[in-house]
């Protein structure tokens, strides 16, 4: 019977995958630029001090954290509301992420929630005055 239950879990899920993963069960928010720090979540939900060069052991620290744990990157706005990268910006283990660690950025996508965190999609991203 639990495998069952199980099963019905992972079927109610399948939707949201559909269309290469843009579906999405809790809805859209449309397009958006986000200008702010970027930071690794992780280091930044457990103190949401790990910013810029105030990560635990610098910016070394938060690079191991996204490019060797995959850890997931977001960018912390002005007005303090998370957005978690994804899409291109996220792809090949974080690759395009890196080179901004700690650093301000704009971001330019599709921005959407996801089981309680906004997601920003992206492809690419610059960096910020």
């Amino acid at each position: 019977m639990r495998y069952v239950a199980a099963l019905m879990v992972i079927l109610s899920a399948a939707p949201a995958c559909i269309d290469g993963g843009r579906a999405h069960a809790q809805g859209s928010a449309g397009t958006r630029t986000v200008t702010g720090q970027l930071v690794c979540l992780v280091c930044y939900a457990r103190n949401n001090a790990n910013i810029a060069a105030d990560h635990d052991s610098g910016k070394m620290c938060a690079q191991a954290c996204v490019r060797w744990e995959g850890n997931p990157a977001g960018v912390v706005a002005a007005d303090g509301k998370v957005y978690q990268l994804t899409g291109g910006v996220a792809a090949n283990n974080n690759a395009k992420i890196l080179p901004y660690i700690a650093r301000r950025v704009t971001v330019t996508g599709e921005v959407y929630d996801k089981d309680g965190m906004t997601m920003i999609r992206a492809d690419d991203m610059r960096a910020a005055p």
